[in-house]
């Protein structure tokens, strides 16, 4: 028989460092300078500090839209009651469109008659335009440009 001998043990490789988790929307092995994202992050404001830096808050903002948002028969309390339950995004975002809807145009009711010119006779068109919201009215009238 022979003689049994004595088992020799193995040293296993010594296990990796465990590599960093990839950013969200990297792609596999691509590399993102740390300088650059801290830049990014110091540009972006928060959609409340916007608000509250830029118009005094939210309660400011939304009385300052609910004239310009609403229908001349609306009543702009309760508009601006509304609009104080929309988002800070929602607000700053209407608040851009509501600036760019008086530079371009002056007032909801030009741009109503913009729309609706060299369509008068059709009433039911014209009555159906004072119902959109202001954004609508204002997609309208951009592609409207467009294809002019």
């Amino acid at each position: 028989m022979a003689k049994k001998t004595e088992k020799t043990e193995t040293k296993k490789p010594a296990a990796a460092a465990p590599k960093a988790a990839p950013k969200a929307g990297a792609k596999k092995g691509a590399f993102v300078p740390k300088a650059k994202v801290e830049r990014v992050k110091a540009k972006t404001a928060s959609p409340l500090r916007t608000v509250t830096e830029k118009h005094g808050g939210k309660e400011k903002l939304a009385k300052a839209l609910s004239s310009l948002v609403g229908a001349a028969d609306d009543d702009t309390d309760v508009i601006a009651g509304r609009l104080q339950k929309a988002s800070n995004q929602q607000l700053l975002r209407l608040h851009a469109v509501t600036e760019t809807v008086k530079r371009k145009f002056g007032t909801r009711a030009k741009l109503l008659a913009k729309l609706a010119e060299g369509k008068t006779k059709d009433k039911d068109y014209v009555a159906k335009l004072a119902t959109y919201s202001l954004p609508q009215l204002l997609d309208l009238a951009s592609s409207a440009e467009r294809r002019a």
